[in-house]
């Protein structure tokens, strides 16, 4: 009997490397390593492998060649001008938007219950570490076992930092200087802390028996966009292309929380202007590249270690970023720039070099972490997993559209191809025909012929607003769709 329970456990164990459709786990010993890299306000367009020649990133490339891409993996939006806020609370906790906003100030609680991704993770055995950003109102050096150099929302920008920078004009700040501090607080560019941490938790783990889930959260590329000039170098501005979206102000910014008022909006000088936004942009991706980097040691430790055949890695941001597309430089609006996100996942029986392009969000990844590891999905988990998709037991997409809102401000709807942008406050709607018109620049909604595509789309709206909790009367506002 004893024989062949070793081989059952021995077969298990081949059909895990081999088999993803067969991924059941014997003892926590067996369970597959879990490595989670997130990055914080990198857009989707930002990896050089989806095409986009602007930047380089060869460890980020390196996951999508050994692993599997999601290219429509989304945000659902804010409660906050802190997008970051609510996106890791989503992520953390598996709610939808509004419910996870319902228990947002009563994080610990649910940490200390056990409602949380990482206590899930301890439960099924495994030893989990964190570094880097959280942002979030659990106790991370609780949630964790393990917890070094845990960072708040964003490191310290100065008042140079902002309304810059002026053609022709000295600039007053740079995001190579130290004196500047954000970044480089503390001695050490805080990129090259967590890429530190990373690689000091991989030797530790490999000298362990249990699997561990690692949550290695990079600040960047957060503004103070700041990396060692070498980096900055790498992107001289007649590199910088203007996006094809450029445009000096967004019409409906005032209206929409974009303002001046609004601290990522006050980054750029208003109007904005084709110098300004290729000097953001040679920050943002600077800062981008040098994060690469880190991530690179981390992935080659792994790799050194002996553990890389049984570990999973994901990597995905919480969210976009505008840096000049339609006038805007944050996070806060429902473009394909802001609410959409890198996510890739490597991991045994993963298919290489696949691309799948059915619509997800970024939080699916909890749910995907807690089926690999042998935990039943909880009841308040809303989001889904990925494994059926991986495995190619599914293609289609768990969600029958993708819902983005923020604030009171702004909602999104995207279906069959679709984009419906509402603004509720000045009743106010912009359509676009993402699957032909990527980068947003054809408003279709003043056109008699689509007014039944928007009011389909309407219909799919209100039906999102009950499933992910949101009580906004957007009908008043639009009675020419609610009709």
């Amino acid at each position: 009997m004893w024989q062949r329970s070793v081989l059952l456990q021995s077969l298990c164990l081949v059909a895990l490397i081999l088999f993803p459709q067969c991924l059941r786990d014997v003892n926590a010993a067996d369970r597959p390593n879990v490595l989670f890299i997130f990055a914080d306000d990198q857009c989707y367009e930002t990896v050089r492998a989806f095409g986009h020649t602007d930047i380089d990133t060869p460890n980020l490339d390196r996951l999508v060649e050994q692993g599997t891409t999601f290219t429509r993996c989304y945000n659902m939006g804010s409660w906050s001008g802190a997008v970051c806020v609510a996106s890791r609370t989503m992520l953390n906790t598996g709610r939808f938007l509004w419910r996870a906003n319902e228990i947002y100030k009563t994080s610990e609680q649910e940490r200390q219950e056990g409602r949380w991704w990482s206590e899930y993770m301890k439960q099924a055995g495994y030893r989990t570490y964190m570094t880097g950003k959280w942002h979030v109102r659990a106790n991370a050096g609780k949630a964790f076992d393990v917890a070094v150099d845990v960072r708040g929302g964003m490191p310290t920008q100065t008042p140079q930092g902002y309304n810059r920078p002026h053609e022709g004009q000295d600039d007053p700040w740079s995001p190579s200087d130290p004196k500047f501090d954000g970044f480089w607080k503390g001695g050490t560019h805080w990129s090259e802390v967590v890429g530190n941490h990373g690689v000091d938790f991989i030797e530790d783990a490999s000298g362990r028996d249990e699997p561990f889930f690692m949550y290695v959260a990079f600040n960047a590329p957060h503004d103070p966009r700041q990396s060692p000039q070498e980096f900055v170098d790498m992107y001289p501005v007649d590199r910088i292309a203007v996006p094809e979206n450029f445009a000096a102000q967004y019409p409906f910014k005032d209206s929409i929380g974009c303002s001046p008022s609004l601290r990522d909006e006050k980054l750029a000088p208003f109007p904005r202007t084709e110098y300004s936004i290729k000097v953001h942009r040679q920050e943002y991706y600077a800062i981008i590249t040098h994060m690469d980097e880190q991530i690179g040691r981390v992935l080659d430790a792994l790799e050194e270690s002996g553990q890389a055949d049984n570990t999973w890695i994901f990597f995905t941001a919480d969210h976009g970023l505008a840096v000049g597309r339609h006038g805007l430089v944050g996070k806060q609006n429902m473009y394909e720039h802001s609410v959409r996100v890198p996510f890739m996942v490597v991991g045994p029986g993963v298919a290489a070099g696949e691309r799948i392009d059915e619509p997800i969000y970024l939080q699916d990844v909890m749910p995907t972490t807690l089926e690999l590891a042998g935990v039943e999905k909880p009841d308040h988990v809303e989001f889904h997993s990925l494994l059926p998709m991986l495995r190619g037991e599914r293609r289609e997409s768990p969600y029958d559209a993708i819902y983005g809102a923020y604030l009171a401000l702004q909602r999104s709807v995207i279906d069959d191809g679709y984009k419906l942008i509402l603004y509720p406050k000045i009743g106010q709607a912009r359509l676009y025909h993402v699957a032909d018109d990527p980068h947003e620049m054809h408003d279709l909604a003043d056109k008699p012929e689509m007014k039944p595509v928007m009011r389909k789309l309407f219909l799919k709206f209100r039906e999102l607003q009950k499933e992910v909790g949101d009580e906004l009367d957007v009908a008043a506002a639009f009675p020419q769709l609610a009709g």
